[in-house]
């Protein structure tokens, strides 16, 4: 069991739009960080774009529940993501699974998100969501 990642993770858990300072204790100057919506290079990059995550949700937090180290200074995080946005679902809690690629030295240098961005966003747009849940069900 890696305690790098358990370590990572709960410093991870506790960022909020008050604190983003802190990442520089978890990141490289020279993160390169990937989503598959958004992709950062650099602490300032990485800095702005989670301001402006944690400025439009009304709440986001991350449950870790996998700590998979599979080599040296390289594993995996698996995740649950809650959070509310005003205008998606009605306000309503928003959960997503995923799971986060990481490579360290001292600090994580690469981080890969791998989510649904459907299930993240684009299924509580109000017109777009009932497309995808449309194409859903005819599909499955």
């Amino acid at each position: 069991m890696s305690e790098f990642l358990r370590r990572f993770a709960r410093q991870f858990a506790q960022l909020n739009k008050d604190n983003l300072h802190s990442l520089d204790a978890l990141y490289s100057e020279d993160i390169h960080f990937t989503d598959p919506l958004h992709e950062v290079q650099g602490l300032t990059q990485l800095r702005s774009y989670f301001s402006e995550l944690y400025a439009n949700v009304s709440e986001l937090r991350f449950d870790f529940h996998g700590f998979d180290q599979i080599g040296d200074c390289e594993g995996y995080l698996r995740w649950v993501m809650s959070y509310r946005h005003p205008r998606l679902a009605g306000g309503r809690l928003i959960r997503v699974t995923g799971c986060s690629h990481l490579l360290w030295r001292d600090k994580v240098y690469r981080h890969r998100d791998y989510f649904d961005a459907g299930a993240l966003l684009y299924e509580h747009l109000p017109v777009l969501g009932r497309v995808i849940a449309w194409l859903k069900r005819r599909l499955g």
